[in-house]
């Protein structure tokens, strides 16, 4: 029995010292607005923030009075930062059985938590191995502290190595209008294959980031489209991303009430085929063969 992870999931990054710098008091007012807007889905990583972040938003959720059963909480381990609170010389990766366990067990204290619903390995290490992950990822789940196992921004090879030992529930992956490498490098087609649930990271690309001649075309094309579906662009963007059959749950960024109520609403609109075509089309650059 798979968890419900909610089709838009908050992405946390952003919420601490790296962006927005909220008050635990904000920080609890947007976790309540999620909620509200049908977002019951948080996404950290144990490095957002230099390690601060969850943490913050741990003092958030305790006050914030949200009963922990009607959210799911994901984060990520694996990669060793330099940060003033660690003693790391090189950004590396760690996937020893130990770290991994120290790690989620780090997580679960600062988040005031007593499981995760999804762990992920944040990216992959050349030196890691399934049987060394496994130990882990059994132990967890054997005492509660994490629900379900999943990894981010790694290959269909590398999925199926870890697979071998572990049951992987998701990957999360760089997945936009402007990012779409996962639908033709047989990313998204493994994870089709092996009911594995894709979550995109960075969903709205660089379409909003940018100035050149890709993101004018694809600007045009939204210009035309808001009218037709009585839609943001913003919607627009993630409407196209919710077509495809993989069933990607987009991890939206902002920290923006408005932005956060508008992601919701995009979950509604369903873009004809055509129009879905004309998108790809315009971004890159060419027609399909």
């Amino acid at each position: 029995m798979h968890t419900n992870y909610s089709r838009i999931i908050a992405g946390t990054m952003t919420w601490g010292s790296w962006g927005k710098q909220l008050l635990a008091s904000q920080m609890a007012g947007l976790m309540h607005h999620c909620k509200n807007a049908g977002i019951t889905t948080f996404d950290h990583a144990d490095i957002y923030g230099g390690y601060t972040t969850e943490a913050d938003f741990g003092n958030a959720f305790a006050q914030s009075g949200i009963d922990r059963e009607s959210i799911e909480i994901i984060s990520k381990c694996g990669i060793q930062y330099e940060a003033e609170n660690r003693q790391n010389t090189i950004k590396h990766y760690d996937y020893s059985a130990d770290y991994i366990i120290w790690s989620a067990e780090t997580s679960l204290k600062n988040l005031q938590t007593d499981y995760l619903d999804l762990l992920l390995l944040h990216r992959p290490s050349p030196l890691m191995h399934p049987d060394e992950i496994a130990k882990a990822i059994d132990q967890l789940k054997t005492q509660g502290k994490i629900k379900e196992f999943g990894v981010s921004n790694f290959t269909p090879s590398q999925m199926t190595m870890v697979d071998t030992k572990n049951t992987i529930t998701a990957n999360q992956i760089q997945f936009s209008l402007t990012d779409f490498d996962a639908m033709h490098n047989g990313t998204l087609d493994h994870m089709i294959t092996h009911s594995i649930i894709p979550m995109a990271w960075q969903p709205l690309g660089s379409v909003f980031r940018e100035k050149n001649e890709q993101i004018n075309r694809i600007h045009t094309v939204l210009d035309n489209l808001t009218e037709k579906y009585n839609a943001t662009k913003d919607q627009l963007v993630l409407a196209w991303i919710l077509k495809h059959p993989a069933g990607i749950h987009p991890v939206i960024g902002t920290t923006t009430p408005e932005r956060i109520t508008n992601a919701v609403k995009a979950t509604e609109i369903e873009l004809s085929l055509e129009d879905w075509f004309t998108l790809l089309v315009e971004s890159q650059g060419h027609k399909v063969p």
